[in-house]
């Protein structure tokens, strides 16, 4: 979806925002355990997906998921909609300790969400799956992480899920 610009009135106000570009930051290939499913809470349907490996790779960027400590906390609407809450751990290949925290959500039809939570292989581009993501990290060199603002494309795979991770300049 594209909004329409009007030039005319931001050459009035003298100023001219950027158009944001993505930039390819890293994907992940983690590997799912099985889901400890709460049950309907308060809050709803909740379940909580550990990320149990897998390993990531980009331009500056390559190493592995943490497991143990990664997982994905969601909520599932009554449509099938998850409202996904990820937090993991990523440690490059020289050492440094990523801090992954992503929100976001996972949506399409009820015939693709339901393939989709019986575990088959459904094309991502059936349906939506993003997030917006911060890392956080202690390495001087890597602190243009700390400071950048991400988004990611994931799809779900019978017994993982990919995330591509875009720094938003």
């Amino acid at each position: 979806m594209e909004f329409p610009v009007d030039q005319n009135r931001a050459a009035e106000h003298g100023f001219h925002l950027s158009t944001p570009h993505l930039i390819p930051v890293y994907r992940l290939e983690a590997a799912l355990g099985h889901p400890l499913d709460l049950g309907d809470t308060v809050h709803g349907h909740r379940r909580i997906v550990p990320l149990t490996g897998g390993t990531f790779a980009g331009p500056e960027l390559s190493g592995k998921l943490v497991p143990g400590a990664s997982a994905d906390w969601q909520t599932i609407m009554p449509d099938g909609t998850a409202i996904v809450d990820v937090r993991y751990t990523l440690q490059t290949d020289a050492g440094v300790i990523l801090d992954v925290r992503s929100r976001g959500v996972r949506h399409g039809s009820a015939e693709v969400l339901a393939r989709i939570a019986r575990g088959e292989d459904v094309d991502p581009t059936e349906y939506t799956f993003r997030t917006s993501t911060q890392i956080e990290t202690a390495a001087a060199d890597l602190d243009w992480l700390n400071k950048g603002v991400f988004v990611a494309v994931a799809g779900r795979q019978p017994a993982g899920v990919i995330y591509e991770t875009y720094l938003v300049a």
